[in-house]
């Protein structure tokens, strides 16, 4: 204990002393207050200096009270006397904080050696290197505390074995209520506040109001009908319960409830993999809900439904419950379920279509691993009576392959050129280091091999692996194939000049593959960890007791890691920058009471509904059920004639003079009222200056 504290405490002290490392853990401000840097200091100072002594006195208060705390509870759990408790939990419990330690002697040996890439790698991921070690001394804690003679554990579990699975759905119930609510309010309270943008988030649910009232799938950011962006319409679904409830909210509803439910087909998949195993029954439930908790807790996933920048709604986030079911359907045998599941999955975006080829790759190759369970009838079987044999296999998962390859190159070759009126689709300018088409690109890629090698051997790269299979303790590595068929987006992705990052979208269809491969990984985990231990313990110990240690770890190791992760990388209430005053998702700032949101109310009544309003992007939200809402920005659009400004026919222009992009404080510096003041007449103010608002003499 007294080693682990210490070498913790000089981990910690390093990573806390420069001020690019504290900020993988905190903001910037409150580093500078940790540190006690003056207020006139300059804001680029990376080095501070914090006390030793104040660190060893923190954490070794904190082990000491968590020692004494957990050897209570592991021996009252486990009928041993406390004293036993003390030695092992301090022993073994601590051996995690001495790991701590590691990352900064491996960070210098690798300056020392001239590592550049590793030295770099390190220093951007020590967030992820605390979350392991929190995650397995909790894992141990819990461990301890649930396992105890073999005889023990072995009756513990017949227990269970009745009365668990008619308490898991609950439990998994109450899990994705919890999710929806939380997650539903704050999106709700973005709204609210005024902070969430219109742009990729709102102008979805215009799509809706304006489909709903017969001018077209499009929003007026859109240059056209919206399939000149993408093939993506599964929103439109939601058109029946959008013709009751009109709002925005509905979508946000909708979103964080489809996100929390896909925890299902996880948790039915997880369980599937492990009920094979003759070793398993017992505790396949519990090993099967770790992993859909772990799905509700991981970080990628949340952030489709809050990004980093706010955008709240994103057709996109419907993929990912909806490729589990179609991944479950497949593993099920229901051929009808896999091929309405591949049709509707492809409703979500056309980016979809490149996880298919290789899942046919993988039906072909690796479909006859994959065992039918007892509860598959004949009839359903995937590949029974319609494809009996191996080679219909095969020649199905080749369909397939074929089948994505064909809908990429219509979808982004002939459709969406065709709705631009044969402008290059739009998202050609995110690989512009390999040039400005598809044609381009690939023809780059295929003739300048060591440029592409570079783009994806890089710290960037391995950081963005990091940040998808770390919160999983990189489990769903154990089942290399079902992994597999997600690299070739997650190569694309890695070219992509704005996708290596998953606080935002791009990355939504890795995450059904990902927790596909857990399920399929997690048995081998189990094993992995069975044979570690027989070798760490005496050989004469029982294999019933190693087999039951081994699933209790695996169990609590899923979620630990998810939740330790997700402390330093989510933006939710379980993660730090959502209580870091000087965060930027600070819960006061972005959730709490709104002066803006209050001072909107009263302008609002002021803009009649049939009329044309062009408005500033976090006001623009509030304009969509108008008889047009234009974005009034410094882009170009196609509804002002390609150019900035308002469009001809606008009534009301209303500036948001608070909002973190404007550039406008003052109605003299509006152009429009400034060049033409005999066009605008500028409404008197009554919102202490947050809001300008003009409305067109006619």
């Amino acid at each position: 204990m007294l080693l682990g504290t210490l070498l913790a405490s000089s981990g910690v002290q390093t990573w806390l002393s420069s001020r690019s490392l504290a900020t993988n853990f905190v903001s910037p401000a409150a580093w500078r207050q940790l540190v006690r840097l003056p207020v006139g200091a300059m804001p680029n100072v990376d080095q501070g200096e914090v006390s030793f002594g104040s660190i060893v006195l923190v954490l070794g208060a904190v082990s000491i009270v968590t020692w004494l705390a957990g050897a209570y509870w592991i021996a009252r759990r486990r009928g041993s006397s406390y004293s036993e408790s003390l030695a092992t939990w301090g022993l073994v419990g601590w051996g995690w904080w001495c790991l701590i330690d590691v990352w900064e002697w491996t960070w210098i040996g690798a300056g020392l050696l001239g590592a550049t890439s590793l030295s770099g790698l390190l220093a951007v991921s020590p967030q992820l290197w605390l979350a392991g070690c929190l995650a397995g001394w909790l894992t141990t804690l819990l461990t301890l505390a649930r396992s105890g003679s073999s005889r023990a554990v072995l009756a513990k579990d017949s227990s269970l074995d009745e009365s668990q699975a008619a308490r898991t759905p609950r439990w998994l119930w109450l899990a994705c209520g919890v999710y929806i609510v939380v997650f539903t309010t704050l999106n709700w309270r973005l709204y609210f506040n005024l902070l969430m943008p219109h742009g990729d988030s709102v102008m979805y649910e215009e799509h809706l109001w304006n489909v709903l009232h017969g001018k077209g799938f499009r929003s007026y950011l859109d240059q056209g009908l919206f399939f000149g962006e993408h093939i993506q319409f599964v929103h439109l679904f939601l058109l029946p319960l959008y013709a009751c409830w009109p709002s925005h909210l509905l979508l946000e509803l909708c979103e964080s409830t489809a996100l929390a439910l896909g925890a299902f087909p996880v948790y039915w998949m997880t369980r599937r993999c492990l009920s094979r195993d003759s070793r398993f029954p017992l505790q396949a439930d519990t090993l099967a809900l770790a992993a859909a908790v772990a799905y509700l807790l991981y970080a990628p996933m949340q952030f489709l439904d809050i990004e980093i920048d706010l955008k709240t709604f994103r057709p996109e986030a419907f993929g990912i419950p909806l490729l589990l079911l179609t991944l479950d359907q497949l593993e099920r045998r229901h051929l009808v379920g896999m091929l309405i599941g591949l049709a509707i999955t492809l409703t979500v975006k056309e980016d979809y279509a490149i996880l298919f080829g290789p899942l046919g790759v993988w039906i072909a190759w690796s479909g006859s691993s994959e065992p039918v369970t007892a509860t598959t009838s004949a009839r359903s079987s995937f590949l029974a009576g319609l494809l009996p044999h191996d080679l219909n296999r095969f020649l199905a998962g080749m369909a397939l392959s074929v089948f994505s390859v064909a809908y990429l190159w219509l979808a982004t070759r002939v459709v969406m050129p065709w709705f631009r009126s044969g402008a290059e689709v739009h998202y050609t300018r995110y690989f512009a280091t390999f040039g400005e088409s598809p044609e381009q690109i690939v023809g780059t890629m295929l003739s300048n091999p060591g440029l592409l090698f570079g783009e994806l051997c890089s710290t960037a790269t391995v950081l963005y692996a990091l940040l998808l299979l770390a919160p999983l303790a990189f489990i769903p590595l154990l089942s290399p194939a079902r992994l597999a068929v997600g690299l070739p987006l997650f190569g694309i992705l890695c070219l992509n000049e704005l996708a290596k990052d998953p606080r935002h979208q791009f990355h939504a269809p890795l995450v059904a593959v990902i927790f596909w491969a857990l399920a399929g990984g997690l048995p081998r985990a189990v094993e992995l960890v069975r044979k570690l231990l027989a070798r760490w313990t005496a050989a004469s110990a029982a294999n019933d007791e190693h087999d039951s240690t081994s699933r209790t770890i695996c169990t609590h190791l899923i979620w630990t890691a998810s939740l330790c992760t997700g402390l330093f990388l989510t933006i939710s209430p379980l993660g730090c920058p959502f209580w870091d005053v000087g965060s930027n998702w600070h819960w006061q700032k972005l959730y709490g009471p709104s002066r803006r949101g209050e001072l909107f109310a009263r302008i609002l009544p002021l803009i009649p509904r049939d009329s044309r309003v062009a408005s500033t992007d976090f006001v623009h939200p509030r304009f969509t059920h108008h008889e047009r809402s234009y974005d009034y920005s410094g882009y170009r659009r196609k509804v002002a004639g390609d150019r900035t400004g308002v469009p001809d026919d606008t009534d009301f222009l209303v500036i948001d003079t608070n909002h973190r992009y404007s550039e406008i404080k003052s109605a003299a510096e509006v152009p429009e009222y400034r060049d033409h003041p005999a066009d605008w007449e500028l409404l008197p103010d009554e919102t202490d200056g947050y809001f300008i608002v003009l409305k067109r003499r006619r």
